[in-house]
């Protein structure tokens, strides 16, 4: 499921690409993808619209409109593309633009969606999710007060929208190793200098993830149908029973937390 490198991605190509454009002509080929909106209603809002920005938020894009906004949240399949698809059966959306481009929203299994919100809709949905790791007025202080009175495991509160926005199963794995902390222990576990250290290494996994346009193992691209280059640099996810880059040591693997493949270094991380 694309997580906050690979959404982040989408939305500055898109962004560049799509700031000022008019939508000319909206066709709903497959109206289950849409919320908050009939297919009657999306076309009727839709069309004609300008695009004034597109921006990411959690692990959604975030197409704003003149007065409304299409949050576009792609799940596994999910992509907002601005080339032709190889295969467009699975494009549920294409929204014309005036200029004769394109953008579709494409999505094999049809698990992502594309909502319809107003101003008021929208300030209710963004008030609800926790803040950007990215966002430099979260500090160290704040995050280890949003943790300390957990019993939950930390990898879980890391991918509770909630509480952090836009952190997935993949960089919860791969900053809990770098920070040299289980996932399985409880938050209220953690000193402040852990979570100080868990905090800068959230932040240097997803930069760097952002700087390779995110990872590809399957289904994930950009607006221009190009994979993301970070899977490479994976230490942990998807690597477990392999060798720990820093100790040597086999790493771990269950899928006991929320059912999602967590994978660690029961010698680094403690």
């Amino acid at each position: 499921m694309p997580e906050l490198p690979e959404t982040e991605t989408i939305a500055r190509d898109l962004d560049a690409a799509l700031r000022g454009a008019v939508i000319d002509a909206v066709t709903v080929v497959r109206g289950d993808v849409l919320r908050e909106a009939t297919a009657a209603a999306f076309v009727r809002v839709v069309r004609g619209s300008r695009i004034t920005s597109v921006n990411r938020r959690a692990k959604s894009i975030v197409v704003a409109l003149q007065s409304h906004f299409l949050v576009v949240t792609p799940r596994f399949t999910g992509a907002l593309l601005l080339t032709e698809p190889a295969d467009d059966r699975y494009t549920c959306l294409h929204l014309a633009l005036a200029d004769g481009r394109t953008l579709r929203y494409h999505d094999i299994r049809r698990l992502g969606t594309v909502a319809l919100h107003d101003a008021a809709r929208h300030a209710a949905w963004d008030s609800a999710l926790g803040p950007e790791p990215l966002d430099l007025a979260l500090d160290a202080d704040a995050f280890w007060h949003a943790l300390r009175s957990s019993r939950q495991a930390i990898k879980t509160l890391l991918m509770d929208q909630r509480k952090l926005a836009g952190v997935g199963n993949i960089y919860a794995n791969e900053a809990l190793w770098r920070a040299g902390i289980r996932p399985t222990r409880a938050g209220k576990s953690l000193r402040r200098l852990e979570v100080g250290g868990l905090l800068d290494a959230l932040r240097a996994v997803l930069t760097e993830s952002i700087a390779l346009r995110g990872t590809t193992f399957r289904d994930f691209q950009d607006a221009y149908g190009v994979r993301g280059g970070f899977a490479a640099k994976l230490a942990v996810y998807g690597r477990g029973g392999q060798h720990c880059h820093r100790c040597c040591t086999p790493l771990r693997a269950t899928h006991r937390l929320a059912g999602r493949q967590t994978v660690w270094c029961a010698t680094c991380q403690r």
